[in-house]
């Protein structure tokens, strides 16, 4: 196959660079600082009553973060399905846009007391975002030849670091001018998020071709998505790299995502560092991200995508640990400000790398199939599942020893996710040198 026109790929990349600002903004840095300092102020401390029973703050804010994925890993399925067997993936990639731009939106009447609807458009949020990517994925073997897909997704993803640090410095300004209320800035940059995101995927729906049904018959599509599923999943099987690939990928996603995702916590509540200092070093990341993003794609041309995978995971590895003695550094009456800016830089490093060459390599070793959606439905489930585990774990250690360490302790047992993957991944890499010396 050809590479689609520049066009096109551009279009795609455009959605990157439209939801990646719910990654940064909501997920990563204003909201999550927002989320546990209004409930700080409206219940007077870290633990808040939910559903019959106290969370600590940031732990209820990773269950729902949990609870969103672990729904949309549920329902993939279904809408998978649907798209592949009557062409309508643009039109599900668009409901979840709205979707999740609207929940962005609503954001912005959460106050702290109405805790229910902040939980509730938060979940909004991240369905729409996890679930319009299965189908933006899934585009990227169809307008993409193998050759090309490790630069296109690295495209994507560099687009995607460039808008959110965009929106990301917008909301900073607006958080430095509006110094009557230190709440009403970020829920204005909430506001401003969904309609950036709705704004920017019109030109990517405007130039991404529709795809064409892969057939035509009527079929229950609440049994047919889970048969796909299953088929991909003894397809799957019977393929030794990307099978082993696949592990491997679930074992260190698991860490990778929850890093990513609880970073901001991690600099605010163990360490101590105020908001501003906080969203400057999460711009500084995304910078470095796209950097690392297409830095990735070329070693893996010159190595190989799972010798970089390999290497880029003992250095998630080094983070983990570093970041670990960072908090003990601050136990022990040390400023950890620079530990935080250089653990910052270096996630940055291998961030956007990592997360452009899993895809590519799940899109280079998977057969070629007009069920595209399927197979990259599998490939989300996969990733949101682990998503699910890992930010799930992540909270359960910090609110069971909220009182011998905490967040510290969970840090430091995500090194279990990234050893497990890494050991998959070798076995994918020894399978691979196996098959190609037949």
């Amino acid at each position: 196959m050809q590479t689609a026109p520049k066009r096109v790929i551009n279009g795609w990349a455009m959605y990157d660079w439209a939801n990646s600002v719910y990654n940064l903004v909501i997920t990563t840095t204003f909201f999550p600082i927002y989320f546990t300092a209004v409930t700080k102020k409206t219940f007077g401390g870290d633990t808040i009553p939910f559903l019959g029973r106290t969370f600590v703050n940031s732990s209820l804010y990773d269950y729902t973060l949990a609870a969103a994925y672990l729904l949309v890993a549920l329902s993939y399925p279904i809408l998978t399905s649907i798209a592949d067997t009557r062409g309508n993936k643009k039109n599900f990639m668009r409901t979840f846009c709205y979707l999740g731009a609207v929940g962005c939106s609503l954001i912005f009447f959460f106050n702290g007391s109405n805790l229910w609807l902040g939980v509730l458009a938060f979940m909004m949020a991240s369905m729409g975002y996890v679930g319009s990517l299965v189908f933006y994925n899934a585009y990227l073997p169809e307008i993409a030849a193998p050759q090309d897909r490790d630069r296109v997704s690295a495209k994507g993803y560099s687009y995607g670091y460039i808008g959110s640090v965009l929106m990301q410095i917008l909301g900073f300004i607006l958080v430095l001018l509006i110094k009557d209320d230190p709440f009403l800035g970020p829920r204005i940059t909430f506001l401003l998020v969904g309609v950036w995101w709705i704004g920017f995927a019109q030109i990517t729906f405007a130039r991404l071709p529709k795809p064409a049904p892969v057939e035509a018959k009527r079929i229950n599509i609440f049994t047919e998505g889970f048969k796909e599923v299953r088929k991909v999943y003894n397809e799957v099987k019977k393929m030794p790299v990307l099978k082993r690939f696949l592990r491997g990928f679930f074992c260190y996603s698991m860490g990778v995502q929850t890093v990513m995702l609880a970073a901001t916590l991690f600099g605010s509540k163990l360490l101590g560092l105020d908001d501003t200092k906080l969203i400057i070093t999460v711009v500084i990341i995304q910078l470095v991200a796209i950097i690392g993003a297409i830095a990735m794609s070329r070693l893996s041309e010159r190595y190989g995508n799972l010798q970089v995978l390999m290497g880029v995971i003992i250095f998630w590895i080094l983070i983990c640990f570093a970041a670990y003695f960072t908090a003990w550094y601050k136990e022990q009456g040390g400023n950890p400000e620079y530990h935080f800016y250089g653990l910052a830089v270096a996630v940055g490093v291998v961030m956007g790398g990592i997360q452009s060459l899993s895809r590519s390599t799940y899109s280079k070793l998977m057969p070629e199939t007009k069920d595209t959606a399927s197979y990259f439905s599998y490939y989300d489930i996969t990733e949101k599942i682990a998503i699910v585990i890992g930010i799930f774990t992540f909270g359960f250690i910090d609110e069971l020893t909220k009182d011998h360490g905490g967040m510290k302790n969970s840090v430091l047992s995500l090194i279990i996710f990234f050893v497990a993957g890494f050991i998959l991944l070798y076995t994918a890499l020894v399978k691979e040198k196996q098959l190609k010396h037949r």
